[in-house]
């Protein structure tokens, strides 16, 4: 007689509520636009502009932004990027085209902060040759799976506008 139920029934199990590739889509989706809103927020603090400054303040894509508008300035470009990135990612599971540019901003953003392992200080911890992260490096590393994120996205938009 269990055998005879319906699939949504009471006898459902875990697996027969697997998220079909839509729902995966939307919680990478979703992820990834709570750590864009949420470390763009933090780029208009002091203790986090200060703690960006060491990074970005000597590269060449940021540097020059520095003595035009000071370290919070600065600070707050970015995090408004990243809070448009983040907005545009969440419109993307409605509006694809939406989706496509806030996902390009989110493959620069990280591709970006990837580069600054050949620039930033600690990336490998002192006295060890890499693998050995060091504290910098290991912040750095989960670039890598976001980066992902965020190109999974790009191609999934691009997809959705010309199928």
């Amino acid at each position: 007689m269990a055998a005879d139920r319906n699939r949504s029934g009471p006898l459902m199990t875990f697996a027969d509520a697997a998220p079909s590739r839509l729902d995966a889509r939307a919680f990478l989706r979703a992820g990834i636009v709570v750590i864009f809103l949420w470390f763009g927020y933090m780029k208009f603090l002091p203790y986090e502009a200060e703690g960006v400054k060491g990074i970005a303040e000597t590269y060449w894509l940021f540097g020059w932004l520095y003595p035009l508008v000071g370290v919070q300035g600065a600070s707050n470009v970015i995090g408004v990027l990243e809070i448009a990135a983040g907005v545009l990612i969440a419109l993307g599971g409605r509006f694809p085209f939406a989706g496509l540019v806030g996902a390009l901003m989110g493959v620069a953003t990280f591709l970006v902060t990837l580069s600054f392992f050949f620039t930033a200080p600690g990336i490998v911890a002192e006295g060890y040759a890499f693998p050995a992260l060091g504290s910098t490096g290991q912040f750095l590393a989960k670039d890598i799976g976001l980066l992902a994120i965020c190109l999974f996205l790009l191609f999934d938009a691009q997809k959705r506008i010309a199928p």
